[in-house]
């Protein structure tokens, strides 16, 4: 979050943050009741946190295991040319598997979380998805073997 937008918040949006992170569920009129306020107060701080661009939705959180997805890795992506990105980008945004896509500094031009029904899935997903995207110069990929935290920001 940006210097600007944090200054544009009060001690009440910090809190109807707080418990929105623990449950994004909660009604908005149970956080009125717990920050001492109206409903009607609540909608008027969420819309402008979503005016703002800090609250940009709400997500349903798959225990993707049981959904068959059963292998969670981590591909590093080098891109052969800074022309490439645009590119590059726009075809993982076409494979399902990638659920996150981060520009990064150090070996790696781009950081990849795939995940994957079993490993031979992962390795067609790479020869014949990934590794075939004009740009792609190479990868290397880091199978995950436990997420022991998984977790939004306090605030």
């Amino acid at each position: 979050m940006s210097v600007s937008h944090i200054n544009q918040l009060d001690d009440l949006d910090l809190q109807i943050l707080d418990i929105l992170i623990k449950d994004c569920r909660t009604p908005y009129l149970e956080i009125a009741r717990v920050c001492h306020v109206s409903g009607g107060t609540i909608h008027v701080r969420m819309k402008k946190m979503e005016d703002l661009g800090i609250i940009k939705g709400t997500r349903i959180l798959l225990d993707l295991p049981k959904l068959g997805y059963d292998v969670c890795c981590f591909v590093g992506i080098y891109v052969d040319k800074t022309s490439s990105f645009s590119y590059v980008i726009e075809e993982m945004k076409n494979i399902k598997e990638v659920v996150e896509l981060h520009l990064t500094t150090g070996n790696y031009s781009i950081y990849a979380k795939v995940v994957c029904k079993s490993i031979s899935h992962l390795q067609d997903l790479l020869m014949n998805s990934i590794n075939t995207i004009q740009g792609i110069q190479r990868t290397d990929t880091f199978v995950s073997l436990s997420q022991p935290i998984d977790r939004n920001i306090h605030l």
